[in-house]
């Protein structure tokens, strides 16, 4: 039988995804600290706008933590070291531009954990790399900030010491720089996370793609112990897509996709429980008689897959307006996220 549905790398991964968000909320926080602190307008400006990405950016954090489906807690380090910087910030002792420089070593650790993340999903699964994906703009956000970060600390370190402003030099590289930067990568790495919360279809799209990878990969191993790993992942992301459909969207679209569509719906994901169950007491040792089973669920879930990305997404197109749809991703995402927490607990 499958032993366990947790593995080492994956649970890694969760509590660096963890400390990620930990870290994303620490910024935010700060950066209001430091716009009201801000004795400069111009630099309290560009703070501001900061901010406002950094807000973005904790939705698409929380978006990513849920698609990667496993809810662990920060690292014990992350624990230790959050307030004591949240402390540090709040201080009188240290300058405006003291803490704007521990800010920017904050946002250096940010981006390089996020790059980090990205680099040992290559190595540990194709399914990681899916749900993942949209970190690439949290990434990316994260280095152009530093950038601008080292222009504002140009300018206000010389102003703390002189009373005058620096000489333009850096600061204006900086902004050209970023100016190019969002032009050409910005508008690819942001298509579809420009919003704290994308829409109902791209949510339930983005958990298909992820478990047509984790299929993927499973036909193209008989390691047992490989084979053990992804079939943990995809029996916990299953049941928690299918629990928060269940709650949030189906009883959303019955009155505009009808009782009986919707119903079979229902009676599709209920097959499934039964056949996730009956893998899970497998040996996964017998690789070729696990992998027939899994491709019985593979065939079962493609239909319902396909009829969910055509008919029941066509009539929330008509039916729904775009903040209804962005409404339900919400509560979708909540709803999974519950689950997953849930999942966890009971595996402790």
């Amino acid at each position: 039988m499958v032993t366990t549905l947790d593995d080492t790398k994956r649970m890694m991964i969760g509590e660096r995804l963890a400390d990620l968000r930990a870290f994303q909320s620490a910024i935010l926080s700060n950066d209001q600290k430091l716009i009201d602190a801000c004795p400069y307008p111009d630099v309290r400006e560009r703070l501001q706008t900061m901010l406002e990405d950094d807000q973005k950016n904790l939705g698409i954090v929380d978006t990513v933590i849920v698609q990667y489906g496993i809810q662990t807690e920060p690292s014990p380090a992350t624990k230790t070291y959050i307030p004591q910087f949240e402390q540090m910030m709040s201080s009188d002792e240290f300058t405006f531009y003291q803490k704007l420089i521990h800010h920017e070593l904050v946002k250096h650790g940010q981006a390089m954990s996020g790059i980090t993340i990205h680099k040992a999903a290559q190595k540990v699964g194709a399914d990681i790399e899916v749900a993942i994906a949209p970190l690439n703009t949290v990434n990316f956000e994260g280095r152009a900030h530093q950038e601008q970060l080292k222009g504002i600390l140009e300018q206000v370190g010389v102003r703390e010491m002189t009373g005058q402003d620096a000489d333009q030099g850096l600061w204006a590289r900086v902004q050209d720089s970023i100016a190019a930067l969002s032009g050409v990568a910005g508008s690819v790495l942001t298509q579809n996370t420009d919003k704290e919360d994308m829409n109902i279809q791209t949510l339930i799209r983005l958990d298909h793609n992820k478990v047509n990878t984790i299929f993927t990969e499973i036909g193209a191993t008989k390691d047992p112990q490989k084979l053990q790993e992804y079939f943990g992942q995809l029996y916990k992301d299953i049941l928690a897509h299918a629990q928060a459909e269940e709650e949030v969207v189906y009883p959303r679209i019955r009155s505009f996709y009808g009782d009986d569509n919707t119903q079979e719906l229902y009676d599709e994901q209920a097959e499934w429980r039964p056949m996730l169950d009956e893998i899970k007491a497998m040996d996964p040792a017998s690789a070729d008689q696990f992998r027939s089973k899994i491709k019985d669920l593979m065939d079962h879930l493609g239909d319902h897959i396909r009829q969910e990305e055509s008919t029941m997404f066509a009539a929330i197109d008509k039916n729904c307006s775009s903040e209804q749809k962005e409404q339900m991703a919400t509560e979708f995402k909540a709803a999974k996220s519950k689950v997953q927490q849930e999942m966890s607990a009971s595996m402790q």
